[in-house]
């Protein structure tokens, strides 16, 4: 049964929504010239869709860190955030994500991150209640000081407004989050309204486990209609767009996995781009659906929708392994190529606890790359190292080193991916994956050593052919080899192993 709200004070509801437009006017944007300003953006490529362009280039967005959130997390790591991004530079990383959560509320007597996540609106010390019409002004500095950081560094951030773990469920333990409970939108933490005024209540978590919407999911007048909270969730996304709106490499997703109601993430989808609209910007846009299986129909929202969501996330197939994981990413891929989008991928599992364990969250990271996909980043550790991924741990690091060399002799941009794996002879399942331009480059991935043959019988001419140690990051000898016949292809050893044959 749905919650009955009563009739509101409407006095109090013209407030909010005047407290709301105090705070969410002021956009601006660093330049009027609006050519030169889409020029540089993140946005698809001109020349294939199915990828980046930044400063009007081509990029293959590689990443990871340890925390979503990192802005929440100045003191990550042994040496702080700067630092921290410095890490991913050097090993030729340039993606993130960014939660805008702020429940990591980690034992600051914790060696794990010892943080304490601000949330974004002011608490008053006494009370220990949060003004919903006032900010935390130290929570938006630490978010600015990140997009700065990461714009300087030509870092690409993939924003996630709404995150349901921020509204859910408690977790206990060293790596705590108190959720709903200590969420300034609920009612009982806030002076702005009660449970008996709103559609929300003080026990939200309680009420929807993984299958229904929160509370806080259906506000919008489509669904249940909260005029008393929404203006403080639009004065939220304002406040972030008035920041994000004046850079160039943000890209925006509206819920990390979500499992609220096509009707929600259409509603924000629209307001971004209203508010784009408004600061005379263009913006990239797209939805995260909770299912992992990319045939289910939730993820049709998306993919169905190139007019709301100018690319798609399919970063829950990553918690599919081996050859499925590769099928279901070709299906998604498929279905998104009329019109043609980019397809990422903003979390990589391979850990302990989800994923399949680290070495096939490395194989996910490699068949990401041949199979066509815009972006590939490594998921955090979580609460203990490992368990979740791998981060920006060394592993992470050596693994997006290679992919850059793997980028300088292979042009990821051109080719596609053998989908069906036709061109290999004698492969066994999920032994090796493939991605070529005809007659030119073929590059095979063996996610464990092994061997399969590359059939090129129809491709005369002469090749060079190149092995890369992808654990050390560095090309074996050349051999040259020639086309017209299948060509037999051995793993110079155990692990994962890149091998590259180029046209003479």
């Amino acid at each position: 049964m749905e919650k009955q709200v009563p009739v509101k004070n409407h006095f109090k509801i013209l407030a909010q929504v005047l407290i709301a437009g105090v705070l969410i006017s002021g956009f601006s944007c660093q330049t009027n010239d609006y050519e030169e300003r889409d020029a540089r953006r993140i946005k698809p490529w001109s020349e294939d869709p199915r990828y980046w362009q930044y400063k009007g280039e081509p990029i293959l967005l590689l990443g990871g860190s340890d925390q979503d959130n990192l802005f929440n997390h100045p003191n990550i790591g042994p040496d702080g955030l700067e630092a921290h991004l410095d890490l991913l530079t050097s090993a030729g990383g340039n993606y993130l994500r960014n939660t805008m959560s702020s429940r990591d509320r980690i034992d600051p007597d914790s060696d794990l991150y010892n943080d304490i996540n601000l949330y974004p609106f002011y608490r008053d010390e006494e009370s220990g209640l949060y003004d919903l019409g006032r900010w935390d002004e130290d929570y938006w500095e630490l978010f600015g000081n990140f997009i700065e950081m990461t714009a300087q560094r030509d870092i690409i951030v993939q924003i996630e407004i709404w995150d349901r773990w921020d509204y859910g469920r408690v977790w206990g333990g060293a790596y705590s989050a108190e959720a709903w409970s200590g969420h300034p939108f609920n009612p009982g933490n806030n002076i702005n309204y009660t449970a008996d005024e709103t559609i929300l209540d003080e026990e939200e978590f309680n009420h929807h486990e993984y299958t229904r919407d929160y509370y806080i999911f259906r506000t919008i007048p489509e669904l249940d209609n909260d005029p008393l909270v929404l203006p403080f969730q639009q004065a939220f996304v304002d406040r972030m767009l008035s920041v994000t709106f004046d850079y160039d490499h943000i890209l925006y997703c509206i819920s990390n996995e979500s499992t609220a109601s096509e009707e929600w993430a259409r509603y924000w989808a629209n307001h971004l781009s209203d508010r784009a609209r408004e600061a005379n910007v263009n913006i990239e846009v797209t939805e995260m659906w909770d299912a992992w299986d990319l045939t289910d129909p939730m993820h049709l929202r998306t993919f169905d929708h190139p007019d709301l969501y100018s690319f798609v996330d399919v970063s829950q197939n990553n918690l599919r392994d081996e050859q499925v994981h590769w099928d279901n990413m070709q299906i998604a891929r498929q279905i998104v190529a009329d019109p043609p989008r980019p397809v990422n991928n903003n979390k990589i599992y391979g850990g302990a606890a989800l994923g399949g364990g680290v070495p096939e969250g490395l194989n996910k990271f490699w068949r990401n790359i041949l199979g066509g996909i815009a972006s590939s980043r490594f998921h955090r550790p979580g609460p203990r190292p490992g368990y979740f991924s791998i981060g920006l741990s060394e592993p992470a690091r050596q693994q997006i080193r290679s992919a850059r060399v793997f980028q300088e002799a292979f042009d990821v941009f051109r080719a596609e991916p053998d989908v069906y794996s036709d061109l290999l002879v004698d492969r066994e399942i999920n032994e090796a994956y493939l991605a070529y331009t005809p007659g030119e480059q073929y590059a095979v991935y063996f996610t464990d050593g092994g061997n399969a043959g590359l059939d090129l019988r129809d491709v005369p001419g002469d090749f060079v052919m190149k092995w890369l140690d992808i654990a050390g990051s560095q090309w074996l000898d050349e051999q040259e080899v020639s086309g017209g016949d299948v060509i037999d292809l051995r793993a110079p050893g155990e692990g994962h192993w890149m091998v590259v044959l180029t046209s003479r």
